[in-house]
């Protein structure tokens, strides 16, 4: 970046995710992402209180871009039924979550320890994810496909019954052989407990 254009926060954060991909959360010093944007560590001090603050937003705005982005394409599409958006909407967070666990192993990795650390980041992405959850379980409700409820509290329920499938902390699972055969298990029970 040259030393005259302004240093914006998008800036730093496109450059912080090149250089946490190149070096992997561990490794990656704030100097690093400086040194890319050719600028001094403490100017990125001026954006970002510390070392944990950018890494907080980068896993923020990955999220954002590569999992809740997505899946808000899946809420507002207007075929189908509310049970067959629901079920794309699933499988398309346990697939985003498998893809990048074996594709963008460097930020997957960060994405799982920040949110171990910083429990802001996860209570805010979980409402948004539940959030899109319960927009579908609405339009079911309206429709007559879903029984009436508490959109909300059956939105969490789902997100946790299936977190086995999306959860960082199952990415070991995520492989075996019965996994498929686990998420439909899961899948029906959940659409028998949903449908008129």
């Amino acid at each position: 970046m040259a030393h005259d254009q302004i240093l914006t926060r998008e800036a730093i954060l496109d450059a912080a995710e090149q250089v946490l991909r190149r070096y992997g959360p561990e490794k990656t010093s704030v100097v690093d992402i400086a040194k890319a944007l050719q600028v001094s560590h403490g100017t990125l001090y001026r954006h970002f209180a510390s070392k944990a603050d950018l890494r907080e937003a980068v896993t923020e705005r990955w999220l954002d871009q590569r999992i809740s982005a997505p899946l808000e394409a899946i809420v507002e599409r207007q075929d189908g039924t509310a049970a067959e958006r629901l079920r794309d909407w699933l499988q398309a967070l346990v697939r985003a979550k498998r893809t990048y666990l074996a594709e963008d192993a460097e930020m997957f990795a960060m994405y799982t320890a920040v949110t171990a650390e910083s429990v802001a980041i996860v209570h805010a992405h979980i409402a948004h994810l539940t959030g899109q959850i319960a927009r579908i379980l609405e339009s079911g409700i309206r429709s007559g496909e879903f029984k009436p409820g508490r959109p909300e509290t059956v939105a969490r329920a789902i997100f946790t019954a299936t977190a086995r499938f999306h959860h960082p902390a199952h990415a070991r699972d995520w492989q075996s052989d019965e996994a498929e055969a686990d998420f439909e298990a899961v899948w029906a029970l959940l659409l028998s407990g949903l449908a008129v």
